[in-house]
C-alpha cells in the first residue's frame, strides 16, 4: 500500500512532534525552512566518538558557523536536552552519508549505519531567526516562494581544532535596505541560531562569484532596493568533516534540520528525563 505523503504547505501550522512523525514515519521528505514556527531547528554532525572531542573544540572555536545546542551521549539515538521523543536515527527528512571523506549517499533513514560508538552534536541552524524576521515583517524570500535557503562557500578562515579546518559556509537572504540594521539586531538576539550576519552587499568580497548559482539550496531573485545579506551556516560543519576524511559521518541534507521541541529563544534547552 502506497505511504499518504505530506506536502510542505500542509504541515506549516504542525507542531513539532507532527513533523517529526510525518518524517519518521515516510511521508514527508523536504526541507524544514518555515516549518513549527517558533522552535529550535538544528544541523547535524554525527561522528565516532573518538573525533567527538576535537570536533566540540573546533565548534567552540567557531561559533558563529557552529553554535552547539545539543550533545547526545555514545551511542544513544535520543537527544532528551531537545525533545522528548526524537530518534536521531529517523527524524531528519534527509540525510548525507560520507565515508573516509567521500560522499555516499543520501538516505532518509540511518539506522542500519547506526553504532555503539557515534556521537551526534546538534547545531543552531538560521531557519530558527527567520520566523523572527517575519514577525517584524521583514521579507524571506526562499520562505515567500517556497524554496531552500541560498548556501555558498566563502573565502573565510575558520580557526583550526585537531583534523578539523576550512572554509565557512554562508546563506544569503536579500533585505530591502531600509531593514538590514533591523534585519542585524534581531538576528543578533539568536547566538544559538548563527547570530548576526557576518557581512553585506559585493558577494566577492567573500568568495562569492555569482548569487545565482548557490552551492547549496536554491537561488532566490535580489530586487532592486535589496541588499544581499550574509550569515555564517550550519553547513560550514560539513565541509569540515567532509575535509578531515573521517571514516564515517553522517549529517543532514542541506535544508533538511531536526526540528527540537524547545523554543528558539529558550535560555536552556534542557527538558524533564523521559
Amino acid at each position: 500500500m502506497t505511504k499518504q505523503t505530506l506536502s510542505h504547505s500542509e504541515l506549516i501550522a504542525a507542531a513539532p512532534e507532527q513533523v517529526r512523525s510525518a518524517i519518521r514515519h515516510g511521508t514527508y521528505n523536504g526541507h524544514t525552512a518555515g516549518l513549527a514556527a517558533g522552535k529550535l531547528q538544528c544541523n547535524l554532525a554525527i561522528l565516532p566518538e573518538r573525533f567527538a572531542l576535537d570536533f566540540l573544540r573546533f565548534c567552540q572555536r567557531n561559533p558563529k558557523p557552529c553554535p552547539v545546542v545539543g550533545v547526545s551521549d555514545s551511542g544513544n539515538p535520543n537527544l532528551p536536552t531537545l525533545g522528548r521523543d526524537i530518534d536521531i536515527r529517523t527524524d531528519v527528512s534527509q540525510y548525507r552519508v560520507f565515508k573516509d571523506g567521500v560522499f555516499i549517499e543520501e538516505v532518509a533513514d540511518i539506522t542500519a549505519l547506526w553504532a555503539d560508538d557515534l556521537v551526534t552534536v546538534a547545531l543552531g541552524c538560521s531557519f530558527t531567526f527567520e520566523n523572527a524576521l517575519l514577525r517584524n515583517n521583514i521579507p524571506v524570500r526562499h520562505i515567500e516562494t517556497g524554496r531552500n535557503v541560498p548556501m555558498y562557500r566563502s573565502n573565510i578562515d575558520l580557526m583550526p581544532a585537531g583534523p578539523f579546518a576550512g572554509k565557512m559556509v554562508v546563506t544569503m537572504r536579500p533585505i530591502p535596505q531600509a531593514q538590514v540594521e533591523q534585519a542585524r539586531k534581531i538576528s543578533a538576539r539568536y547566538p544559538h541560531a548563527h547570530g548576526a550576519p557576518i557581512g553585506f552587499g559585493d558577494p566577492s568580497t567573500i568568495g562569492i562569484d555569482d548569487l545565482a548559482l548557490p552551492d547549496w539550496g536554491d537561488a532566490v531573485e535580489v530586487k532592486e532596493g535589496e541588499v544581499p545579506v550574509y550569515w555564517a551556516c550550519g553547513v560550514t560543519p560539513q565541509n569540515v568533516l567532509l575535509d578531515a576524511q573521517l571514516p564515517l559521518c553522517i549529517t543532514h541534507s542541506p535544508g533538511h534540520m531536526l526540528i527540537a521541541d524547545v523554543a528558539e529563544d529558550a535560555e536552556t534547552t534542557i527538558l524533564p528525563p523521559q
